[in-house]
């Protein structure tokens, strides 16, 4: 039963949707068939409690109708049909969550079948659903539109304050925003795209669109105004000014949007942020560290109630070196719990020790790591370089010594790691023994040393092993 496609879709919901889905299909205004409703009802019990027992296609027939020698065109078309139930559900479900598509259906029907003594509430309703909508993005010009449309065919038919203004204002205003909006949006996402691919994407009128959303009457509308924005952070990514621009409007509107956009629009910024950074324009750090804050308060970073160990890392790096260290620390105390279960100690300990390397407690930092081997190589690398830093700080030349040759064994060994990545641990370690090597007074040694550093190219640490050896001269 496991490798029917009905029921794998299925085994997706939880039972909450589950019974919802009993509850549409009992229903005999959607299904009159009770070997239907079993299908479901044996499929649901296996996914929720599964036995032990094979189902075979003759044993589903069985239990379904055991009164009837075995059928497999009919066995498939009880499958066929429930499978045509579940997607009518998912149709009904996103039908009544869209206010404006199921009033415009209803104006609509009103209109066909003339039903004159309903039209007056009903067009009080949809008058009042605006107001109602938390969200201003592309969907609800749409929407807006649609209802205004049928709302003036509706009156027109009834013929009611025919010489009155009408609608049509309000109609055309709608669809522009509409238009305007997803044609932004459209570009927007060809801009990001080419990044990645080679594809050439002719999207016309675009710069009569671009001209049009410039004019103070659409930049008043957040939709255009943002997606207008976006634009110039993809064209004219050099321009600050436009990340300025992008981060107020952010801050203003963002909420419009339904949360799936709103996280995009903030992840825009927060790729512009890095890419700056990436750059070298270190004061992106400070609205990197602000956009990770933005994203954590409004729970954007969990996928299904987890975080994954690499953004994890990430927020911990950004905020230290921003030297936030009590949020930091507040951070990992307060979010390792949503992190998988197998990986929380061991990303606990790691990152505990990043932040105790930055506030110089040294000994805290050993303690950690001393006695840990991690199972991803990148996480084992980052982890022994910390600790390289912490030994030599204590001045625990021994350990430190014993480290490196340890460190060296593992960069051979490791099949996984790349060799350019080894290079430049190799060239770390290299280093590391020559500066541990070099008495404090030496200056002649200690220049050779700063001046082969600065020309290897390939080196993990490079500013640490500068700045140590700046301390010595």
């Amino acid at each position: 039963m496991q490798n029917f496609k009905l029921f794998q879709i299925l085994a997706q919901f939880d039972k909450l949707e589950q019974n919802r889905i009993r509850k549409f299909i009992q229903s005999p205004y959607f299904n009159k068939d009770r070997v239907v409703l079993a299908l479901f009802e044996l499929m649901t019990e296996e996914i929720n409690a599964p036995s032990a027992q094979e189902w075979t296609k003759e044993k589903i027939w069985d239990t379904l109708v055991p009164e009837l020698p075995y059928d497999d065109a009919r066995l498939r078309k009880y499958q066929s049909d429930l499978l045509k139930l579940v997607e009518q559900y998912l149709i009904q479900q996103e039908f009544e969550n869209d206010k404006f598509t199921a009033q415009t259906y209803l104006l609509r029907s009103i209109k066909k079948k003339k039903l004159k003594k309903l039209h007056n509430s009903t067009l009080k309703t949809v008058k009042e659903i605006p107001g109602k909508m938390s969200h201003r993005d592309a969907n609800y010009y749409l929407g807006q539109f649609l209802v205004e449309t049928s709302y003036d065919q509706l009156i027109s038919d009834f013929e009611e304050k025919i010489t009155d203004k009408t609608n049509l204002e309000t109609i055309s205003n709608m669809l522009d925003y509409f238009y305007i909006g997803e044609k932004l949006k459209i570009f927007c996402e060809v801009l990001s795209r080419k990044k990645l691919t080679q594809h050439e994407y002719h999207i016309t009128l675009i710069d009569d669109v671009m001209d049009i959303a410039e004019k103070e009457e659409y930049q008043s509308v957040p939709l255009i105004a943002i997606y207008s924005q976006i634009v110039k952070l993809y064209t004219e990514p050099q321009n600050l000014d436009h990340y300025y621009k992008y981060k107020y409007l952010l801050a203003e509107f963002s909420n419009i949007f339904p949360d799936s956009e709103e996280k995009n629009l903030y992840v825009l910024a927060q790729n512009y942020c890095v890419n700056q950074i990436n750059q070298g324009n270190s004061d992106f750090l400070k609205e990197l560290f602000n956009v990770y804050k933005n994203l954590i308060e409004k729970d954007f970073f969990k996928t299904e109630g987890s975080l994954d160990s690499f953004t994890f890392r990430n927020i911990v790096v950004v905020g230290l070196r921003n030297g936030e260290y009590e949020w930091t620390e507040n951070y990992i105390n307060n979010f390792i719990k949503f992190l998988p279960k197998e990986i929380r100690e061991n990303a606990y300990s790691f990152n505990l020790s990043q932040l105790y390397m930055y506030q110089k407690k040294y000994e805290d930092v050993i303690k950690i790591l001393q006695e840990v081997e991690y199972n991803d190589y990148v996480t084992n690398i980052v982890a022994k370089t910390t600790l390289i830093g912490a030994y030599y700080e204590v001045e625990e030349i021994d350990p430190l010594f014993s480290l490196l040759e340890s460190f060296r064994v593992y960069l051979n060994r490791n099949k996984e790691i790349p060799s350019a990545r080894k290079t430049n641990y190799k060239n770390l370690i290299k280093f590391t023994k020559k500066l541990i090597g070099i008495p404090p007074s030496d200056n002649k040694k200690l220049n050779q040393l700063k001046q082969e550093v600065e020309l290897t190219k390939n080196i993990a640490s490079r500013d640490w092993l500068l700045e140590k050896i700046a301390e010595l001269e």
